[in-house]
């Protein structure tokens, strides 16, 4: 039994601290807003991101962040990008002691285009780099939660590292793969968001599923082009960050990029699709952040430019579609 923090209480936060407190773990949840905190306390559920889901009565939550932290053997990090610097710099001053620190958002920072690992790293120096581990793959919130069965792969650069995230996560219906391929499991598991967007767009333009098919399978090569550019391995990519999240995002109904790209795709505005939405689409960020890496490592992301056209630049997404189908022709790689 390990004492787990897991900081963020959306809705795959919440879904990894019951998964977590299940297994016999002793677990505290961090939110970031008191006012939310007592809610969870409260109403036994978080009704804002997983209703209808019962919280325990043991389970501890906090908005308290160096008691979400404190004496904890992993410390997880489950928080939208964007806002994993601010988090992570009010932790840079926590004593570590033995900890392992785990991030299993999916997304890259804007600007500086550093995976979430590399933002600790950035943050905090001192953390090293073999207590570092990240966490992805085709794992809806709403199904793991429901115990239905589910793979996903922990990689850190230090086998050992991850080997140990894998033992503690581990469950008859969550089986953890380990891998050493820091660089492409985060990558994989940021980049398909974007393609998940596109295949969102498709859906509400009423594409059927050929289009759907070359798609993915495009897309999930411009994926292994931009990973293996930057160090990735390619192997991850076919594998369950790669592909398996990548089938599943791009098809679930549940996945709030696809959704994202059909609202687009039916002739929405991004901002005000945002603006209804309770959760975040981390594709809609990732989407600037992977065009600007395509151009810095002279990468061909066709998918990718046009989805971020669409999104930033108010392109027609019929005309991205066809300007996608009319390029030059060449040899499929």
């Amino acid at each position: 039994m390990l004492d787990i923090g897991v900081l963020g209480a959306g809705s795959w936060g919440t879904t990894l601290a019951l998964h977590l407190y299940g297994l016999g773990h002793r677990v505290t949840l961090w939110e970031f807003r008191p006012d939310a905190a007592e809610r969870l306390r409260s109403d036994h559920e978080n009704k804002e991101f997983l209703p209808g889901i019962p919280l325990p009565d043991t389970l501890e939550i906090t908005s308290d962040l160096g008691e979400a932290c404190h004496g904890k053997d992993i410390w997880l990090v489950v928080v939208p990008s964007h806002v994993v610097r601010s988090v992570v710099e009010r932790m840079k001053d926590l004593p570590l002691d033995d900890a392992i620190i785990v991030t299993a958002t999916k997304g890259i920072e804007n600007r500086t285009l550093y995976r979430v690992t590399e933002i600790f790293q950035d943050t905090c120096p001192q953390w090293p780099s073999e207590r570092i581990a990240a966490l992805s793959g085709p794992s809806l919130a709403s199904e793991v939660c429901m115990q239905i069965p589910t793979s996903v792969v922990v990689a850190s650069e230090f086998l050992p590292t991850a080997q140990r995230v894998q033992h503690a996560f581990f469950s008859p219906y969550l089986r953890v793969y380990a891998s050493e391929d820091l660089v492409g499991v985060e990558l994989g598991g940021a980049l398909k968001n974007v393609i998940a967007i596109a295949a969102g767009i498709c859906d509400g333009l009423g594409y059927g599923d050929n289009t759907k098919g070359a798609l993915l399978t495009r897309g999930l090569a411009e994926i292994s082009r931009l990973g293996m550019a930057m160090g990735g391995k390619r192997v991850t990519f076919a594998g369950l960050s790669g592909m398996g999240d990548l089938i599943t995002t791009c098809n679930s109904p549940h996945s709030r990029n696809r959704h994202v790209g059909e609202q687009i795709g039916r002739g929405r505005k991004l901002q005000e699709i945002l603006d209804d939405m309770v959760m975040v689409a981390e594709g809609v960020k990732t989407s600037q952040s992977a065009y600007d890496l395509s151009k810095r490592h002279h990468i061909p992301m066709p998918i990718t430019e046009e989805a971020y056209y669409v999104l930033f630049h108010d392109k027609d997404p019929r005309a991205a579609v066809e300007d996608l189908m009319m390029r030059d022709l060449k040899v499929e790689d």
